[in-house]
């Protein structure tokens, strides 16, 4: 798999927020949103053998593996790679940018897939994978990360248009306020989380972290 960094942290995202966790960011992305936050992902990154990657997993002695990018999904090999690590007794959150198929990973155990719905202020709306949608378990998370009041409404519009089971995060873009979001959404009386990027808060916008 080609690779740009493996690292032991907290998940800062999502419904495992707070946990250690192994973070394998893969190279390459499909998308190019506005505000990405790992651009250094883009490039080709080094080739690193599944084997070593699970025995890495091993050293940080945690449950939880986070498959991020880039795009996760891009790769073949993810699907061997996390259906070892479920092997393994691993649970692992795919982070993914919501454009390819979710598919292949739903008959996984222990997989959560982590789908972002691309809002207006990414320009990468046009390439929302809506059929993905339906196909999420209740453990599984949409993402919808909000820069602005119009973000906000298209987010809003899209569970209204587009039902699904998984649970429902919008996630303020990271540096703005995150008050006019909670606001909106409380004035909405929306059943969603809001959430913050718990990493970033801890350490700030540091790789690695």
């Amino acid at each position: 798999m080609q690779i740009i960094e493996t690292f032991h942290s907290l998940q800062g995202e999502g419904p495992l927020t707070g946990w250690p966790t192994t973070f394998i960011r893969t190279a390459r992305c499909n998308l190019r949103c506005r505000w990405c936050d790992t651009t250094y992902s883009f490039g080709p990154g080094t080739s690193r053998s599944i084997r070593s990657l699970l025995a890495e997993v091993r050293r940080n002695r945690t449950p939880y593996v986070c498959l991020t990018g880039g795009e996760p999904l891009l790769q073949r090999e993810s699907v061997d790679l996390v259906r070892r690590l479920s092997a393994a007794g691993y649970t692992t959150v795919i982070e993914t940018g919501g454009s390819l198929d979710v598919r292949p990973y739903l008959g996984i155990p222990r997989v959560v897939l982590s789908v972002d719905v691309k809002c207006p202020s990414s320009k990468m709306e046009s390439r929302n994978r809506w059929a993905n949608l339906p196909l999420l378990r209740r453990h599984d998370v949409v993402k919808f990360v909000i820069a602005d009041r119009p973000d906000y409404l298209y987010a809003r519009r899209a569970i209204r248009c587009h039902p699904f089971r998984a649970q429902t995060v919008f996630q303020p873009v990271w540096g703005r306020p995150p008050s006019p979001l909670a606001d909106w959404v409380l004035g909405d009386k929306l059943a969603v989380r809001v959430m913050l990027q718990e990493h970033k808060v801890i350490w700030g916008d540091v790789p690695g972290r």
